[in-house]
This record gives structure tokens, C-alpha cells and sequence, in this order.
């Protein structure tokens, strides 16, 4: 271990250590982080911090490996302790830390109201064209919008994702969370992907501040989607080249409440992706959401 940075807790922390520089009232640097050496954190002496100041104790056995609830209470009530980043291991032992922002001065300053807006449907049903309808609606009236599309997460945070029934599950948590996040920053954030399973969307849902979850169900039949086909997937479905997919071999459960129904008439007019939009913006307007 080459030194330890100790970020206090207070501004007003002073050291009376020895070995650490002589003088008995110096200040921590401006940045708010003491430096210790690695020459002063010596194997017999444990170090214990309190608002006031460092005071040395009797020797200890200290390893870099210990708690550091205990020897420093003053700068947190509870630290993580040490895990796997990419392992299976939870953190334990962490404190949310509060923002001096919170998410009603964000929504203030953008005169809007953060949610998630989640286009669910089976593939071909016509959810990113909505949501591309969607978001340049709300662009067009000044509101901040994001879409997280789900092929195009695929490319990146979901890469490592397969689309068996543990990695769909695994796919749509990490949307959800990352959805709530831009509905906390005061985004509407528009999610579109297929989440086939009730119990996912439902998993989302709950992450979320009761009505802030607006479920959108693309009602359009399976032969009209597969009739579009415009991945050409259906035609591989059919053909056994692909395996688990949504609507031939995997079943799809359609919401039970949601929010907002978008059905196939067969009407031009009606089932256009600009209207669709309309009909979702209607939803956010009577429910306040276009408004700080």
C-alpha cells in the first residue's frame, strides 16, 4: 500500500498525528483529501478519526483488508466492504449519498416532469417508429426526451446479453434502472423493446414512483407484424434458424392495466406513427407531465 487519502468530513478536520509533518494545526489541503504516507501508516498504530481531530492509539495489527467503519466513524457511518466488480457478490454496506440537486429543482429547470414512457409490442409492431414519432413531437414543443431502444442497447451496455429467458430479464432490469435514472434527472425517457414477460415490465414499474411508469401497448396482431417483417426475422423464426423468438416459439404477454393502448384499425390515418404520438403526448399533457 503506497499511502491512504482520507476525505474528511469536515472541513475543519486538523491533524495532531506525529510523523506526519511537524506541524500540530495543519489544515487538509484544498481539495478536501488528507494524505497519508505510506511511511506514517505503520503496522503497530491504528489511527481513529472524529471531527475534532487524529489521535494515535495503543498498537494494533491493522491490514489493508480491515474495516474502516470502526477506526474512522467521522467519515462515514458505513463503507463498502470489498468485492468482486465483475463477480456475482452484492455490495453490502452502502449508504446513498444525497445531492444538494434535487429531482424537483432539475424538473423546474427544464418545465417538464421527468417519467418513463415504456413501447412495448412484438417485433414488427412498430415501437421504435413510434418512438421516433414520439420523440421529435416533444422536441417540436421544447421537452427533453431520450430513447433507449432496445437493439441499440444491445450494442453497448447489453452486449454480453443473449436473448435467453435469464438474459431478457437481465436486459430489461438494466434498461429499467437506467430509464428510472433519466426519469430522476427529469427526462421523459422513452423505452422501446419488445419485454415479452409481464413480470419484467412489472419489475420496472415498481422502480419507479407511482405514475411515473407509462406502459404503451403496441395492440397489433401477429400476422400484420409478421406480414412487415421488416428485419426479416419472422421469415427465420419460420424457418428454425432462430430459436426463442417472441411470437412463433416464445410466448408474449401483453399488458393487463397499461396506460396507453395503441391498436391496429387498418385505418392510414389512425395507425400513422405521428398520430400514435399524438395519442401518447395526449396521456402526458392531461397528466402533467409537459409542465414543471
Amino acid at each position: 500500500m503506497e499511502g491512504l487519502a482520507i476525505r474528511a468530513s469536515r472541513p475543519s478536520v486538523f491533524c495532531s498525528t506525529p510523523g506526519l509533518g511537524g506541524d500540530s494545526h495543519r489544515k487538509p489541503p484544498s481539495d478536501g483529501f488528507l494524505k497519508l504516507p505510506a511511511s506514517s501508516i505503520a503496522a503497530d498504530r491504528k489511527l481513529v478519526a472524529n471531527s475534532a481531530s487524529f489521535h494515535p492509539v495503543s498498537a494494533v495489527n491493522v491490514s489493508v483488508q480491515a474495516s474502516l467503519t470502526a477506526d474512522f466513524p467521522a467519515l462515514s457511518e458505513t463503507i463498502l466492504k470489498e468485492g468482486r466488480i465483475n463477480g456475482k457478490e452484492r455490495a453490502e454496506n452502502i449508504v446513498w449519498h444525497e445531492s444538494s440537486i434535487c429531482r424537483c429543482d432539475r424538473q423546474q429547470l427544464l418545465q417538464q416532469k421527468g417519467c418513463v414512457v415504456w413501447i412495448t409490442g412484438l417485433s414488427g409492431s412498430g415501437k421504435s417508429t413510434v418512438a421516433c414519432a414520439l420523440s421529435k413531437a416533444l422536441f417540436e414543443r421544447g421537452k427533453l426526451t431520450y430513447t433507449l431502444d432496445g437493439d441499440n442497447v444491445r450494442h453497448g451496455l447489453n452486449r454480453d446479453l443473449t436473448f435467453k429467458t435469464e438474459d431478457r430479464t437481465e436486459n430489461i432490469r438494466r434498461i429499467g434502472e437506467v430509464a428510472k435514472l433519466f426519469a430522476d434527472v427529469g427526462v421523459i425517457c422513452i423505452a422501446s423493446l419488445i419485454s415479452p414477460y409481464r413480470r419484467d415490465r412489472d419489475a420496472c414499474r415498481s422502480l419507479l414512483p407511482e405514475g411515473d411508469f407509462v406502459e404503451v401497448f403496441m395492440d397489433v396482431p401477429l400476422h400484420v407484424c409478421e406480414s412487415r417483417d421488416p428485419k426479416g426475422l419472422y421469415k427465420l423464426a419460420r424457418a428454425g434458424k432462430i430459436k426463442g423468438f417472441t411470437g412463433i416459439d416464445d410466448p408474449y404477454e401483453a399488458p393487463v392495466n397499461c396506460e396507453v393502448v395503441l391498436k391496429y384499425t387498418g385505418d392510414d390515418d389512425s395507425c400513422s406513427p405521428r398520430q400514435m404520438a399524438e395519442n401518447i403526448i395526449s396521456y402526458l399533457q392531461n397528466k402533467g407531465y409537459l409542465e414543471g
